[in-house]
């Protein structure tokens, strides 16, 4: 999907603080239809410049924090609740919340949800849980993101994973 932009694009999308609809869509694999959707749903909620959407770097890790979450199964009534968890719990954003160097991991069996830093409190949820759990840390997503902008990630300015895997894919 980004090799259709230039590499001029791809540049500008390192240096800037704001992104349009069609560079998260870039950026994080979502479909320009689901972003939308989540606008109009209230699950992240871009500023507006006329018509045109216009996400902060806030707004771009919590897109990407939310695919993350989708692509691990969870319903968007879910991610939801896991937005608003995380936002009652920490009256911040997402963003603002696992900016500092602590790992944040979000654990849950389906029914409650956890956030934890400490890897003690991890290994004790995980042992004194009756059903499996599924773990992520969120921190992980957000940093790679701000990576991905700021073009530190190795050998890829700003290239989002899919477009580093279809290019592999062309070339092997």
């Amino acid at each position: 999907m980004l090799q259709t932009f230039g590499k001029e694009f791809v540049l500008n999308m390192c240096m800037q603080e704001l992104f349009t609809s069609q560079e998260v869509v870039a950026l994080t694999g979502i479909t320009p239809r689901q972003l939308q959707w989540w606008d109009e749903r209230r699950i992240v909620v871009p500023a507006r410049e006329g018509h045109r959407r216009v996400y902060s770097m806030e707004d771009l890790a919590e897109v990407s924090v939310i695919c993350e979450l989708r692509r691990r199964g969870f319903s968007l009534q879910r991610v939801r609740k896991v937005v608003r968890f995380l936002q009652r719990e920490f009256s911040k954003r997402l963003a603002e919340t696992v900016s500092g160097t602590s790992n944040y991991h979000l654990l849950t069996d389906g029914k409650t949800l956890y956030l934890e830093t400490s890897p003690q409190q991890i290994v004790d949820i995980l042992e004194n849980s009756r059903q499996p759990m599924l773990a992520i840390c969120i921190s992980d997503t957000v940093r790679r993101v701000r990576d991905i902008v700021s073009g530190r990630k190795k050998g890829s300015a700003c290239v989002p994973e899919a477009a580093r895997a279809q290019r592999r894919r062309s070339h092997g």
